[in-house]
Order: structure tokens, then C-alpha cells, then sequence
């Protein structure tokens, strides 16, 4: 069965296929792959959708799963544009007693929230895809510092901007189940 949407496919069809088993793939990306069908078939499934399938290299499922979170926040930061602006938040922060810098740049700076996101946003994008870094080998502290990033969008959104938060939350299900992932994988 050839699994791809064709032109003119309703919006209601689009990737409108059973769930494959990972272990009958064989494509460059199917671990990739097998994880948005996941998401797809019910991005509520935190639990189902973290756990990694017996026949997939933990450090390759983790790697993944970042990779994933990182497009998917892109949708957050386009949900707060217009919101999260240099006038309303001038600085990432969270809470008042936490402000963090954007380590962007050569030297730690203090950002807009927006422009914090997607200074990280661009910068966690281009570390995972850099061909310099393999998985499983030194990657790891690359995606825990990834990881560290992403918990202060949600910390902002929350606090910040907790209606936009709420909506995008109740779709996505993305800060559950990156809590839930950072949790099983303690990072």
C-alpha cells in the first residue's frame, strides 16, 4: 500500500492510514515518521506516544522526539505573534523572580520573549540538524541543553499568555507530552 496524500486530498483524509508497526519500515525515516503517525492518530496518547518501541535505539527515539517538539512549537510561536510582542514582553521570563537570557549570541543577553523563542527556536533547529552531531554518540548534552530551552517557552506561555496556552494546549497536548517525555527520560 502506497502511504502518501495525493493532490486534491480532503483536509479530513490527509494521512488517513492504519498505523504501521515500526518493525515492517524499512524508509530513512521512519522512526520519524512512525512518531507523527503517533501524534496524529491521537496527540493525547502522552504515554503510548513517549514510549519508545522495543526495536528503537532509546537515544534515537529521544533524539526524534526533541526534533518533533521543535517543529511543533514553531505552531506555538506563530499562535503568539501579535501577543508576545517587544512592547508586551520585553524580557523572557516566567514568573517575575525569572529571567533568562538568550545564549544566542556570543555572550548571554537579555531578548524579548519572542525574540528569545525564536533565537532558540533557530538555534536548537540547526543543532539537531548538524551532521557534526550523531546520535547516539554526543548528542546528549546537546539535547538536554534543547530540552532546558524548551521548558521556558511553556514556563512564558503559561504564565504570560495562559488563554493562547490553553487553546494550543488542548489541540496539541505538546507541554504534556514533552513533560511527560522530559520526566521518563529524566531531563
Amino acid at each position: 500500500e502506497i502511504r502518501r496524500n495525493r493532490p486534491g486530498t480532503r483536509a479530513s483524509e490527509l494521512w488517513n492510514w492504519k498505523l504501521e508497526d515500526l518493525s515492517n519500515r524499512n524508509e530513512p525515516f521512519a522512526v520519524r515518521e512512525f512518531l507523527q503517525e503517533k501524534i496524529r492518530n491521537d496527540p493525547s496518547d502522552i504515554e503510548g506516544i513517549c514510549k519508545p518501541p522495543e526495536d528503537v535505539d532509546e537515544n534515537v527515539w529521544q533524539y526524534e522526539h526533541i526534533r518533533q517538539f521543535l517543529l511543533e512549537l514553531d505552531l506555538l510561536v506563530v499562535q503568539l505573534q501579535g501577543i508576545c510582542t517587544s512592547q508586551t514582553c520585553p524580557k523572557m521570563k516566567a514568573t517575575e523572580d525569572w529571567l533568562y537570557l538568550c545564549a544566542s549570541h556570543d555572550f548571554p543577553q537579555e531578548c524579548s520573549a519572542m525574540d528569545y523563542m525564536i533565537h532558540n527556536l533557530e538555534y536548537s533547529t540547526r543543532l539537531i540538524h548538524n551532521s557534526k552531531v550523531s546520535v547516539p554518540g554526543s548528542s546528549s548534552k546537546y539535547l538536554l541543553s534543547i530540552v532546558r530551552r524548551i521548558y521556558r517557552f511553556f514556563t512564558h506561555c503559561y504564565f504570560h499568555h495562559r488563554e493562547t496556552f490553553i487553546e494550543f494546549e488542548n489541540v496539541m497536548h505538546l507541554c504534556a507530552r514533552f513533560t511527560h517525555f522530559a520526566t521518563i527520560f529524566k531531563m
